[in-house]
């Protein structure tokens, strides 16, 4: 059994910042690639970021240079910080963990960015 558990959302202020975390845990493999993903109410499921097992990452185009996804290989934990937040930023946080035979998600974190 695979536990894919987010953690570190909350509400932040506009402008202000909050780091997210994920740890897998179970029978976990060969993992590929960790990433987070972001859904608000009525939209799909975006791409924030993705790193390998490598450390290199990719981003999508309009979270560079705000958002920075990392890794913690011996805990299995992916992270995300997020800068400069903005209400836009309001949504589900989704961990993805990519294995060479599974993909896993976690249930999500909310971030709500408001003043």
């Amino acid at each position: 059994q695979v536990q894919v558990v987010e953690s570190g959302g909350g509400l932040v202020q506009p402008g202000g910042s909050l780091r997210l975390s994920c740890a897998a845990s179970g029978s976990i493999f060969s993992i590929n690639a960790m990433g987070w993903y972001r859904q608000a109410p009525g939209k799909e499921r975006d791409l924030i970021a993705i790193i390998n097992n490598s450390g290199s990452t990719n981003y999508a185009d309009s979270m560079k240079g705000r958002f920075t996804i990392s890794r913690d290989n011996a805990k299995n934990t992916v992270y995300l910080q997020m800068n400069s937040l903005k209400p836009e930023d309001t949504a589900v946080y989704y961990c993805h963990i990519q294995t060479q035979w599974y993909d896993y998600w976690g249930q999500g974190t909310q971030v709500t960015v408001s003043s």
